[in-house]
């Protein structure tokens, strides 16, 4: 079953923006939401909408870890024969 996102600017399936410094804005943007509604449903003490959030939390991490990386610096090279 799929939840629907816990805050509009987490939506996982809005389209990314082109650019990367936009996309790496738009990450941290999801965080700050993401983070602002863990704060509420922890003092409300909602504790599966927390998991949930917490999760949300842990892809927008990694989706704002792959974005701030250099451009190239997921290609991968590959050694010469022989050589170590």
């Amino acid at each position: 079953m799929r939840h629907a996102p816990l805050t509009p600017g987490s939506d996982p399936a809005r389209p990314l923006p082109a650019t990367p410094g936009a996309r790496l804005d738009g990450a941290h943007a999801a965080l700050a939401s993401l983070r602002a509604e863990e704060r509420r449903l922890a003092r409300l003490g909602l504790a599966e909408p927390l998991a949930r959030c917490r999760e949300q939390i842990r892809y927008w991490e990694f989706l704002a870890a792959l974005f701030a990386l250099p451009a190239g610096a997921a290609t991968v090279r590959r050694c010469a024969r022989g050589s170590r």
